[in-house]
């Protein structure tokens, strides 16, 4: 840019000025400057601007935008496109109020956008800025959003800065993408496209052709960049299977540590890979059977060896944590648990978690074994590790929780249902996190149930205000009848909190009226 200058005369001589030189004069005071007062400096800015916009050069108009895609899907009933108004107007700082017995609605908002786009239909032009300013500042919304938002999301992306984590989040960003059966136009944007079109390419030809989608990444894999690779490693997962085994195999020497580790965790989840067999051979050369007490011995490793490590064994531990434990329990949790059977005497994963384990290695023993069958899905060891629900646990509540995770979602449910009614709902709130909702009729009266419970027994209800906000969310519309003693005011208790039983009451309240709610969206969405 050519700065433009003016002259400004001072006793007998003349200098040049620059607007940089107005804008310093400014900033500091034009004390510092003998030869400039403040009214001759504000002449001095006026002449300027002058001279800066006359110096502008006319230039063509930019062309206008291409018109958005067109959306085939079917528009919103009426009553549905006014709910979605009313749900993006109660936004967080708009003065609505959270407490009482009014229901939240932002809270509902991803559950109204999924059954949406269950329908399949399509959002009021009117309504997507307010939609994308939602998501803007939700990332749990964007996934709903912007599937239910289409073709014109990204289109209003493009020209608004502030909505571009469409774009980011799009793969893509709309660029259609070349049939994945058709080769040369493939690998033509795999060897010219953008980054995201790549990913969202490979991620296409992957799921239509697992081989080739390898193929292609192998081609090219010498020249990406570490953080590519990694990208790019990740969408393996789909469609992983045996035939997989040596790129992955080769991507342990990489030069990156998170791709040799994602690497290696690809692998261990193939039991029939030789990184398995390795992982497995160490594992069960740690862990034996005493067969005379019936005890399981542990032998943790002394070292961790360069073979190890290129099999994606981290060798520092964290803080806190004793090196030989540490380096054990990545063999465990990568060993395929297939073979603790025959290593311990033919057992079943049932009577094998059943076992004592010596020295006190029976919490690191269950939670790699946990971490494991998290990782390879295995039914079977999941519950023998979960064991009964009424009983203490072999591991922690957050790794009960994951294991729960591969199971139906029926079982789940009942397992869960059960744990509440031996225990309560002080533990519960993460393994409610990983059931289906709507909840099932007998998880749903198990956490009615416990709450009523703790309002009856005086408890401190703001320590149960995360459950009730679940329950908000989970629990099926048609439970609202059965519900409607509950939001009578009651007696408070001897010794209960100050106000708890006003608390509960409208806690109730607000559960009531939020099923109601959410059974009205769902009617309106179904004309």
């Amino acid at each position: 840019m050519t700065t433009t200058t003016t002259t400004s005369t001072a006793g007998t001589g003349t200098a040049t000025t620059t607007w940089d030189d107005l804008v310093t004069a400014a900033l500091l005071g034009t004390e510092r400057r003998s030869s400039t007062t403040p009214r001759a400096l504000l002449d001095e800015a006026a002449v300027q601007t002058v001279r800066r916009r006359a110096g502008l050069r006319p230039a063509p108009a930019a062309a206008p935008p291409e018109p958005a895609a067109a959306d085939p899907r079917p528009p919103l009933p009426a009553a549905a496109r006014h709910r979605l108004a009313m749900l993006l107007t109660d936004r967080p700082g708009s003065g609505t109020t959270r407490r009482g017995s009014t229901p939240d609605l932002l809270e509902l908002l991803p559950q109204w956008l999924a059954a949406a786009n269950g329908h399949g239909y399509a959002p009021p032009p009117e309504l997507l800025p307010a939609l994308l300013d939602a998501a803007r500042g939700r990332t749990d919304l964007r996934p709903q959003a912007l599937t239910f938002a289409g073709p014109r999301a990204l289109w209003l992306a493009r020209l608004n800065p502030d909505w571009k984590f469409a774009l980011r989040a799009t793969p893509g960003a709309g660029t259609t993408l070349p049939d994945p059966g058709d080769t040369e136009q493939v690998r033509a944007l795999w060897e010219e496209g953008l980054f995201a079109e790549r990913v969202a390419l490979l991620a296409a030809v992957r799921g239509h052709d697992p081989a080739a989608a390898r193929a292609l990444l192998a081609g090219t894999w010498g020249t990406e960049r570490a953080e590519d690779r990694l990208m790019f490693l990740d969408s393996l997962r789909t469609g992983l299977g045996d035939d997989d085994e040596p790129f992955l195999e080769q991507a342990l020497t990489d030069r990156s540590r998170n791709v040799r580790a994602t690497a290696a965790e690809l692998l261990s989840a193939l039991p029939r890979s030789a990184l398995a067999g390795r992982m497995a051979d160490r594992a069960l050369s740690c862990v034996a059977l005493d067969r005379t007490t019936h005890t399981i011995t542990v032998e943790a490793p002394h070292e961790c060896d360069a073979a190890m490590e290129r099999d994606g064994v981290v060798a520092k531990p964290p803080a806190g944590r004793g090196e030989r434990s540490w380096w054990l329990g990545q063999l465990l949790e990568a060993a395929p648990l297939d073979r603790w059977g025959a290593r311990l005497g033919g057992r079943t994963p049932e009577e094998i978690a059943a076992l004592p384990v010596s020295d006190d290695w029976q919490g690191e023993l269950h939670a790699a074994w946990c971490r494991a069958a998290v990782r390879q899905r295995d039914i079977g060891w999941s519950r023998a590790l979960l064991g009964p629900p009424t009983a203490p646990g072999a591991v922690s509540l957050a790794e009960r929780a994951k294991l729960l995770a591969p199971l139906p979602a029926e079982e789940r449910a009942e397992w869960v249902a059960e744990f509440i009614a031996a225990h309560g709902l002080s533990e519960a709130f993460q393994l409610l996190g990983v059931c289906g909702t709507p909840w099932a009729r007998p998880l749903g009266r198990a956490v009615v149930d416990a709450l009523d419970i703790a309002r009856d027994a005086g408890s401190y209800p703001w320590s149960f205000s995360g459950v009730m906000g679940l329950a908000e969310r989970c629990l099926d519309p048609e439970e609202a009848v059965r519900l409607e003693g509950l939001t009578a005011a009651v007696e408070e208790p001897e010794g209960a909190a100050p106000g708890a039983g006003g608390y509960w009451t409208e806690a109730f309240q607000r559960l009531v009226g939020t099923l109601r709610l959410r059974r009205a969206m769902r009617d309106e969405l179904a004309r």
